[in-house]
């Protein structure tokens, strides 16, 4: 009896010490990220650097040659002397927002599995308005959907559709609410991921397949004509596709190399469509954790959040590097709901 007692005290206190470490794995990036990022300036330099690095282009010229002027910060081509801001071509292009804001934003969303909502990054930057924020947050997960735009899913890939809640429209909240699918307040998001039969015997309650890589999309409605066109945006022709039996999956012997429909129950999507099951519930969980409810129209920024970041799940330290190279390299085409512009602050 003693001795189950002494290992008892033991577990008890390696999960103490386990829930104590666990937090600070997160700490202990943002103690690197003050050191490395502690003011304006220091931004400043490391964005300099990162730009020369991926190579600056002059716009009026194509010239690859540029000096730096220190005092204005900003490039200018040796051949023509024309000038580029340090933030043009970026994702922060015409923000009047510190470069601070921003690198501190990037850290906050690449350190944790889940997200930030634009009040609390708003907390944390002790700005003193929303609207700036918010507008930086959406710019900065448009270009994470830009960056994965670029490339399309191939190999074995299982498909299916997801139903988030969502605002009811202003234009429909007059009309009794609908059950099921077709209601009001739930968007249609076609899911697809990569996932490959290992032939090794799973652990206990995991999937018998590894996953690759995932796309969300969300779309307007659920025909056949809608779903066969964003997959062939989606995949490339050569898949193997395993999709349930839905009636709008009856067009895709056109844009993939095979299509095999399963039955429509637990028993067997979770044994042939584990993985995009998986995604869709993962994705649900952290949108409950920012917002209760969504407007259809912002979604697929979150949508591109999360994807990103599953997509690059054992990047560890480096999606922080992998996020600002985005930053540098993407421009974001949101515009402000309330001012119509481009600008953030």
């Amino acid at each position: 009896m003693k001795l189950i007692t002494q290992i008892f005290a033991y577990l008890t206190d390696f999960q103490y010490i386990y829930i104590i470490l666990k937090p600070l794995a997160m700490l202990v990036d943002i103690l690197n990220f003050k050191s490395l990022f502690p003011d304006e300036n220091a931004c400043v330099s490391y964005l300099k650097e990162q730009r020369l690095q991926k190579g600056v282009v002059c716009n009026q010229c194509g010239c690859t040659e540029h000096r730096w002027d220190a005092k204005k910060k900003v490039f200018e081509c040796k051949k023509c002397h024309s000038r580029q801001s340090l933030r043009s071509g970026t994702v922060m292009q015409y923000s009047k927002l510190p470069l601070l804001y921003w690198f501190t934003t990037i850290c906050l969303l690449t350190s944790t599995k889940k997200s930030f909502s634009a009040i609390e990054i708003q907390r944390k930057l002790k700005h003193k308005r929303y609207q700036p924020i918010w507008e930086m947050v959406c710019k900065l997960r448009d270009a994470l959907g830009k960056r994965d735009a670029e490339y399309k899913l191939k190999g074995q890939v299982e498909l299916d559709e997801g139903f988030f809640t969502i605002e009811r429209p202003e234009d429909l909240k007059d009309e009794p609410l609908k059950r099921g699918h077709g209601s009001q307040n739930k968007a249609k998001v076609l899911v697809t991921v990569q996932s490959v039969e290992t032939g090794i015997k799973p652990n206990r309650g995991r999937p018998s397949k590894a996953v690759g890589h995932l796309k969300m999309k969300l779309i307007p409605d659920l025909t056949a004509e809608t779903i066969t066109n964003s997959v062939k945006e989606l995949l490339e022709s050569n898949v193997d596709l395993t999709t349930d039996d839905s009636t709008s999956y009856i067009n895709f012997g056109e844009c993939v190399n095979s299509h095999v429909a399963v039955k429509s129950d637990k028993e067997t999507t979770s044994k042939f469509l584990p993985w995009v099951h998986i995604a869709i519930s993962n994705c649900k969980r952290l949108l409950l954790d920012i917002h209760h409810k969504l407007k259809n129209e912002f979604l697929q920024y979150y949508l591109n959040e999360f994807c990103y970041k599953f997509n690059r799940r054992d990047y560890g330290d480096r999606l922080f590097e992998s996020a600002i190279f985005v930053a540098i390299s993407y421009q974001s085409d949101f515009k402000s709901r309330i001012y119509g512009r481009t600008t953030c602050g």
